[in-house]
């Protein structure tokens, strides 16, 4: 296959793949951790109203989803890449920072979990995640 081709579908590839993670993740969160009493994030404004009554245990689901989704898509990326593994991961850390960023400005989060998410979910994820992808070779 034509490398080039090769690199492109590893960056569609990691979105896509880490995205289904991703909310995977999020689907989970309501089942396991129960939503606090009137809650309603079937919608954006549902969402954006009842963050108040979160507490720190409703926001461990969507660091994992972010985290981890973004650790998976910039693995499949870094996987599937024919040359420069790490700089296709890391393309993926910082798409899904871009999605991180539009959710701190959208939703009202506490700042301590907009600072943990920003900081810690996206970019060293995709850079663990291209480690992890390229196994031992260093292309």
């Amino acid at each position: 296959m034509n490398p080039i081709v090769r690199n492109i579908l590893a960056v569609i590839a990691g979105l896509v793949i880490g995205s289904v993670v991703n909310m995977f993740f999020i689907s989970l969160n309501g089942s396991v951790i129960p939503l606090p009493e009137g809650a309603d994030v079937s919608t954006m404004e549902g969402l954006k109203e009842s963050m108040s009554l979160f507490e720190p245990k409703h926001f461990i689901f969507p660091f994992l989803a972010h985290a981890i989704g973004t650790l998976v898509g910039a693995f499949i990326a870094a996987r599937i890449a024919a040359s420069r593994k790490m700089l296709f991961a890391m393309l993926i850390g910082v798409a899904f920072l871009a999605g991180g960023i539009i959710n701190v400005i959208n939703l009202p989060a506490p700042g301590w979990f907009s600072a943990l998410d920003l900081i810690v979910a996206y970019i060293p994820m995709g850079w663990l995640g291209g480690k992890l992808g390229m196994g031992k070779s260093n292309s």
